[in-house]
């Protein structure tokens, strides 16, 4: 568990730096792959599915 935390954390700062520098490339959008599957085994799976899944249920309610 501790090595998949570590891999999260810089994977999270990797990808920040990534964003921030302006320009994200193949090698850039891998990391960020890489940090989902990272963050999908984590606890935080189930939260992040439900607000996801709530705003997608909001957003297709609206009508324009």
């Amino acid at each position: 568990m501790a090595i998949s935390i570590s891999v999260l954390v810089l994977l999270l700062i990797l990808a920040v730096v990534f964003l921030r520098s302006g320009g994200l490339k193949v090698s850039h959008a891998l990391v960020c792959a890489l940090f989902g599957f990272f963050l999908a085994g984590t606890s935080l799976a189930p939260t992040i599915h439900g607000g996801l899944t709530a705003t997608a249920d909001i957003v297709s309610s609206l009508r324009p």
